[in-house]
């Protein structure tokens, strides 16, 4: 059962990764953190946008965008924020990811390069996950069709308009929330001052990519039980290839081979897995999220960026795969751009590795150098 919970830590983080979703777990991974490393108490909120129009032309009395918080914001002598830090995640996950020992207790202690103390740190759930609106709140298929456009645009009221917040330090994203960065680099140019997304592509999602995004919608929507998503139960089949899927996506071959060397052992692993990771879904809610990144293309206006951008994928990652070469030629269309590969090692963790922070966080320090400079 070790070795379970050893890749469910690994694999699970995707962003299509349920980080994973339970109260249990969360406040499980934030009470490890707290007990080895010391940073001010989290803060949670609800901020309530009225009267939003979707990009479909939806619009819906009430939108709740759940937020955690932690430390203060400071303000310049012009009232514009100096210190906030946006931190994204990916696809079936929450802001409650980032409390876990792997990212936060490398970055939010104090002395780590996003020392609580010092930055305003704000880690939003996106519509359609965590405690924000949601389809199985009850609208269920009849929740508006959002797309990443309306996520990143309520991430925006949610600070300017629910925080006070309308200047960022750095917007750092993984997996979904990678591609949001790069969103939030080309709306918003003027109002952050770095930019780092993790395990992604800034292009539209095609190819493989979107093969088995497309799979586990037409996997859910199929099954009888989903019932054109007014089912009273989870539909079973719905959940089995949802699961499937997502934990091929996030998966790292070499720590899987290593950690399951028989055939018992994947297959123990797999029944494990998939029950686990099932009984976090709802099936509305994961066909919504996964759908959500159907209009996502960024490719056309990365020149519009303004801020430095250090872009990070592993060689590793079966939803982003290197050999495409697509990082490599569209990171020239950023001013201020630079792409790493982080190559395949006992470190990385696949696509999840976007949440190892000992990873990546030398090119963090970097970044947040370069871009504090009195022009920026």
């Amino acid at each position: 059962m070790t070795k379970i919970v050893k890749h469910l830590g690994r694999f699970v983080v995707l962003a299509m990764t349920l980080a994973l979703g339970q109260a249990g777990a969360q406040n499980a991974a934030q009470n490890a953190v707290q007990s080895t490393v010391s940073w001010p108490a989290p803060h949670e909120g609800d901020f309530v946008i009225h009267n939003f129009r979707f990009q479909s032309g939806e619009i819906t009395p009430e939108v709740r965008i759940h937020y955690t918080t932690l430390g203060t914001p400071v303000k310049d002598d012009r009232g514009r924020a100096t210190n906030a830090v946006l931190i994204l995640h990916g696809t079936g996950g929450t802001g409650h990811q980032f409390l876990r020992p792997i990212f936060a207790g490398v970055l939010f202690g104090p002395g780590q390069l996003l020392d609580a103390s010092k930055y305003y740190i704000i880690l939003p759930d996106n519509i359609g996950h965590g405690k924000s609106s949601k389809p199985s709140d009850g609208m269920h298929a009849r929740f508006p069709q959002y797309d990443y456009a309306d996520m990143v645009s309520l991430q925006h009221e949610l600070l300017e308009k629910g925080l006070g917040v309308d200047h960022l330090r750095l917007v750092l994203g993984t997996s979904m929330g990678c591609m949001h960065s790069w969103m939030w680099g080309e709306a918003y140019p003027d109002e952050m001052d770095a930019l780092m997304p993790l395990a992604c592509l800034p292009v539209g999602i095609a190819g493989r990519n979107r093969l088995w995004r497309k799979m586990i919608i037409d996997g859910i929507r199929q099954d009888p039980e989903w019932k054109n998503g007014e089912y009273t139960s989870e539909p079973r089949a719905a959940l089995q290839i949802a699961a499937d899927f997502l934990l091929i996506a996030g998966s790292a071959p070499l720590h899987m081979q290593q950690d399951m060397p028989t055939r018992d052992a994947a297959d123990k692993y797999l029944e494990e897995s998939v029950k686990r990771i099932a009984a976090e879904l709802d099936a509305n809610d994961i066909l919504y999220a996964v759908s959500a990144s159907r209009n996502y293309d960024p490719s056309s206006k990365l020149d519009l960026i303004k801020a430095p951008v250090t872009f990070i994928n592993s060689a590793d990652d079966f939803i982003n795969p290197p050999e495409l070469g697509i990082a490599e030629r569209e990171i020239k269309k950023v001013k201020n751009g630079k792409f790493i590969l982080l190559p395949t090692s006992e470190e990385t963790h696949g696509h999840g590795t976007h949440t190892w922070a000992a990873v990546w966080q030398q090119y963090l320090k970097e970044l947040l150098e370069q871009s504090s400079t009195p022009s920026r």
